[in-house]
Formats: C-alpha cells, sequence, structure tokens
C-alpha cells in the first residue's frame, strides 16, 4: 500500500510539473512577446491585469501547492525512503522549490508589483515596461526549465520506484 501511495504521488507530481511548466512556457514563447508588440501601455496594462487576475487562480493554488508538496515529498524521500528513485524524487523537489518557487517569490512577484504601481501612459511606465519585458521573461524562462526539470526528475524516480531500480 505504501508503494503505491508513493508511485500515486510522484506521478501526480510529474503531471503538476509539467502543467506549471507548460504555463510559464506559454508565457515565455508568445503571451510576452505578444505583450510587447502592442503599443507600451497596452501591453503594460494587458500584465497589470493579468498579474492581478493570477491572485484569485487556480494556477496561484497549483502553485503554492506543488511548492509544500515539494517540501514534503523531498522530506519524506530523505527520511522515509530507502532504494531507488530516492535521489530523483529529492532532485525533482529541490528544482521545483529553489528553480520555480524561489525565482517567483524573489524575482518575478517583486517585478510583478513594482509594475502594479506604474501608469501605463507614462514615460516612467514605458521605460520600466521594456526593462520588465526582458527581465521578466528571463526569470521565466527559468521557471519553465527547473518546472520541466522537475516534472522529468519525478518521472524518472517513479519509474526507477516501479521497477526496483534500472
Amino acid at each position: 500500500m505504501e508503494q503505491m501511495i508513493e508511485m500515486i504521488t510522484s506521478a501526480t507530481m510529474t503531471l503538476l510539473m509539467g502543467l506549471i511548466a507548460g504555463v510559464f512556457l506559454s508565457f515565455s514563447d508568445f503571451v510576452m512577446k505578444g505583450l510587447g508588440a502592442a503599443k507600451p501601455a497596452a501591453g503594460m496594462e494587458g500584465m497589470q491585469y493579468i498579474n492581478r487576475k493570477v491572485y484569485g487562480s487556480l494556477f496561484l493554488v497549483l502553485l503554492m501547492g506543488a511548492a509544500i508538496a515539494s517540501l514534503a515529498v523531498a522530506s519524506y524521500a530523505y527520511f522515509g525512503m530507502a532504494g531507488s528513485g530516492t535521489t530523483w524524487l529529492i532532485a525533482g523537489a529541490a528544482s521545483y522549490f529553489i528553480g520555480v518557487f524561489m525565482v517567483t517569490l524573489l524575482a518575478n512577484v517583486p517585478m510583478n508589483k513594482r509594475l502594479d504601481l506604474m501608469a501605463p501612459d507614462t514615460e516612467e511606465g514605458r521605460v520600466y515596461w521594456h526593462h520588465y519585458l526582458s527581465v521578466w521573461t528571463g526569470w521565466n524562462h527559468i521557471r519553465t526549465l527547473f518546472s520541466a526539470v522537475s516534472s522529468v526528475c519525478f518521472l524518472v524516480g517513479c519509474i526507477m520506484r516501479a521497477s526496483g531500480g534500472l
């Protein structure tokens, strides 16, 4: 029974990390490019609305829940598991927590808060918007990469646990 719960948890984390990577990829691939192609005031205002809406979204619940779940999985894997796949599960959790959650808290969110205080139709707003587009998107690329890496780590850990080692 315990192994089944571990498998379900690992598979769920794989899926969750993949979903989060997909959202971040969408922003890096075309959302930010689309907002950047608009007139600066329009793009900036659009991003302000997106950032305000994320606070009541399912995505935020998944993002925060995945951070908590990652810590729980890493702790359980380190203290309560032995054998194959354990290192991969810890790596997946660490990858998400550091490369996604901490980057979000320390880089993207502060930039979002600063953007929210700017008036889109001012010179200050336009200058910050151009800075925001490149720097925020760069950090978002990192979140995309680390959430995808985390998904792969959880998948490998799950497969290794299921097969008893490769």
